[in-house]
């Protein structure tokens, strides 16, 4: 079979998670743990972990899905307006068909303005915009789209330590270079240029480095990047010539005092006509994070800037040989960057509804930061946008000589004990990436404030207890 695949890995998803999904078939048939529930903190999976939908998106996918609803007087007008636009754009009036393989154009125009009013006017195109099945498709299609060559030829992608492994793992798929630059834990996961480069010359031995990956908001690491830092990084990547691609699906996900979201687009463009003219980038969002946590209707797009129009064919060409993204998955992304207006009926309700989710997360976001570290032996950063806490864990040496006995890296037996003991499903920092002797997990912050405090606790009981066993 072909030896990329077996190269790939997606710690999301990975051993620990399906030990998780093989204790909770064992809690079904009957067997004793000392725990009632698998609590899965693994995985940013919003309505998994009890967040509910949000009422205007859901009515218009229900009218949608089946337009008869379009006659009952239980749903407000508006939704019933922006059913009948979407239903107006599909082949036989049903989201049923297949839509041009970019994605429905009326869809396509709501995107870019949405994001000329997210950049203070800044000009978008539709034909900028390729609709995604989530935002995963269109990094995949992307990175596709940019490796070649053979041998020290071959395309070289910088991305951050810690990392989402979607990158590590699409590389390693497509036989591509991971370039490994490491953000600074001490500075809150910030990153520094001086790293690039250093991460930039020494791969220049090996491989051809074409492209920059950026995750802002942070994943694992929930870091917010400075405007000052996100213009150092395009300084950067013109003067190296590399493709940046800035991965920004928790855009909406800020909490910390002082913090605020800047889309790479808009601070290139301000930075006048000698980037904004060169520096060739695209940019990620999905429908999956932020308020909506739609994850399962894997809406999302990308946009293209300073694409060379030759090229721009050939990635039109790429993703129409998968025909189109899932059309339910567009309609929802058209309610997110064209939601209810203040004259509507479901202005009111929706605003309401946006407002308690992302304040939910940021008291969540606290609250984690501020129990984690009264815990000894655990440090966390504070959790300034997205959805995760990477907390670093120190290890006694007789854990670490453990677990190498069982052939498992420490982070990943730490993370198999706690799973076994106390029935709290996280992800090992090793399957994102860390500098050498330091271990973390990263855990989400989507269970209700309830749950998330009994998390918490049961994570510092079960630390206490491993760090005195091995002590």
């Amino acid at each position: 079979m072909n030896p990329n695949v077996k190269r790939v890995e997606y710690a999301v998803r990975g051993p620990i998670v399906q030990r998780a999904v093989q204790i909770e078939k064992e809690l079904k048939e009957g067997v004793k743990k000392p725990f009632t529930e698998v609590i899965k903190a693994n995985i940013g999976d919003a309505h998994a972990m009890g967040q509910k939908p949000i009422t205007f998106l859901r009515q218009v996918l229900a009218l949608c899905s089946y337009p008869e609803l379009l006659e009952d007087n239980k749903f407000p007008e508006d939704a019933k307006k922006r059913a009948q636009r979407i239903l107006d754009s599909c082949g036989g009036h049903s989201i049923g068909a297949y839509s041009a393989s970019q994605g429905i154009e009326c869809i396509r125009q709501d995107v870019a303005r949405y994001i000329e009013r997210r950049d203070s006017g800044i000009p978008s195109s539709p034909d900028n915009i390729y609709l995604s099945t989530g935002a995963s498709d269109a990094i995949v299609t992307m990175l596709k789209l940019l490796v070649c060559g053979e041998g020290r030829s071959r395309t070289g992608v910088m991305i951050s330590i810690p990392q989402y492994p979607l990158y590590s793992a699409a590389l390693a798929d497509l036989g591509a270079v991971q370039i490994s630059y490491y953000l600074d834990e001490d500075k809150c996961w910030s990153l520094d240029v001086a790293e690039l480069r250093r991460a930039l010359n020494a791969a220049r031995q090996h491989c051809n480095p074409r492209v920059l990956c950026i995750i802002n908001p942070g994943n694992p690491t929930g870091q917010v990047q400075s405007r000052q830092c996100i213009e150092d990084v395009i300084r950067f990547a013109k003067e190296e010539h590399l493709f940046l691609m800035a991965d920004e699906v928790y855009q909406d996900n800020v909490y910390a005092e002082g913090c605020k979201f800047h889309s790479f687009k808009k601070v290139l463009f301000e930075m006048g006509p000698e980037y904004s003219s060169t520096v060739e980038m695209a940019s990620f969002h999905s429908t999956s994070k932020c308020y909506m946590g739609e994850c399962g209707f894997r809406g999302g797009y990308m946009e293209v800037i300073n694409m060379d129009p030759e090229v721009k064919a050939q990635l039109t060409k790429l993703v129409s040989v998968r025909l189109c993204p899932p059309v339910p998955g567009q309609a929802l992304l058209d309610l997110v960057v064209n939601p209810p207006q203040p004259d509507e009926p479901s202005y009111t309700t929706f605003i309401k509804e946006r407002t308690a989710v992302l304040a939910a997360l940021a008291e969540k976001a606290r609250l984690t930061e501020e129990i984690f570290n009264t815990v000894p032996g655990i440090t966390c950063n504070p959790v300034q946008g997205a959805m995760y806490t990477f907390p670093r864990i120190t290890l006694p040496q007789k854990a670490i000589d453990k677990a190498k006995e069982e052939g498992q890296v420490p982070d990943m037996y730490y993370c198999m004990r706690l799973l076994e003991e106390e029935g709290i499903c996280l992800v090992p920092g090793s399957g994102f990436g860390q500098r050498e002797g330091t271990f973390h997990f990263r855990m989400t912050i989507l269970p209700p404030i309830e749950k998330l405090k009994v998390v918490l606790q049961k994570i510092r009981e079960f630390h206490l207890r491993f760090t005195q066993e091995f002590s």
